[in-house]
């Protein structure tokens, strides 16, 4: 299927300044990023950012940019500016790939796009928690699913609940359980994208602090991708930073 992939990229970050442009084996992190959603099959690629300096980057190493206003609240609100720039179709399929994921695998960006039809008009992924760590951390985003995989909810809570598996401790996940931890790629129909920042934000949403709990409160659809493969680590801190450093110059080596 055709989609177009949208990168929002912005300079400012409180835990790694100058994250998008973070030296990765010659080239900045948005240009990776860039690099592997053109792997994916994507149609297009575009940058959307509010800094000159990452306009340069992107131009400097070939990669379409768009400039946005600054006051965006989300990456969503950026990528449906560029969206209407571009003048796409109603039914266009755009794929918001976050600009700090330079590891992303291509494969699961087309397989989240391809989600996406008149019905559902927004897809996301998620993988299965093998590690009980994970499945207690409230940065760790899980989801639970319709027999069709679509959502039904995201939360920072442990859900499903093992009722029985846990009522003897929590040191261990319980036989045949794996809750799925959310990953943050989402795609969406033009048309919806268009819509979507006009929807009032929900209660839902400002307690759990998860954007995409108000497409759930509006009655609106996601369907889920299960992928068995945990992604690539993205780049939060510093620390992040070198452990993706460290995976580009081991493939430089081979």
């Amino acid at each position: 299927m055709s989609f177009i992939a949208i990168i929002p990229a912005r300079l400012a970050s409180s835990r790694l300044p100058n994250k998008p442009l973070a030296d990765l084996a010659g080239k900045p992190m948005v240009v990776r990023t860039a690099e592997r959603a053109l792997q994916s099959g994507a149609s297009a690629v575009m940058v959307a950012t509010d800094h000159d300096d990452i306009v340069a980057a992107c131009r400097a190493h070939g990669v379409p940019v768009c400039m946005t206003r600054a006051d965006h609240l989300s990456g969503t609100d950026r990528i449906a500016e560029v969206a209407a720039a571009m003048r796409l179709p109603a039914d266009a399929v755009v794929v918001n790939v976050q600009g700090d994921e330079p590891l992303i695998a291509p494969a699961l960006i087309a397989a989240t796009a391809a989600l996406v039809n008149a019905q559902v008009p927004m897809a996301t992924a998620a993988h299965p928690i093998h590690d009980v760590a994970d499945v207690f951390n409230t940065n760790v985003v899980k989801v639970v699913l319709d027999k069709n995989e679509r959502a039904l909810y995201f939360s920072r809570a442990t859900i499903p609940w093992h009722r029985d598996g846990f009522g003897a401790g929590r040191e261990h996940l319980p036989a045949g359980y794996a809750p799925l931890r959310h990953i943050g790629l989402y795609a969406y129909r033009n048309d919806f994208l268009q819509t979507y920042p006009q929807l009032p934000v929900s209660p839902l949403e400002q307690i759990e602090a998860l954007e995409q709990l108000r497409v759930l409160w509006h009655g609106h659809a996601i369907a889920v991708h299960v992928t068995a493969a945990s992604p690539a680590p993205g780049v939060d801190t510093p620390e992040d930073l070198l452990r993706v450093r460290q995976v580009f110059a081991s493939h430089a080596e081979k």
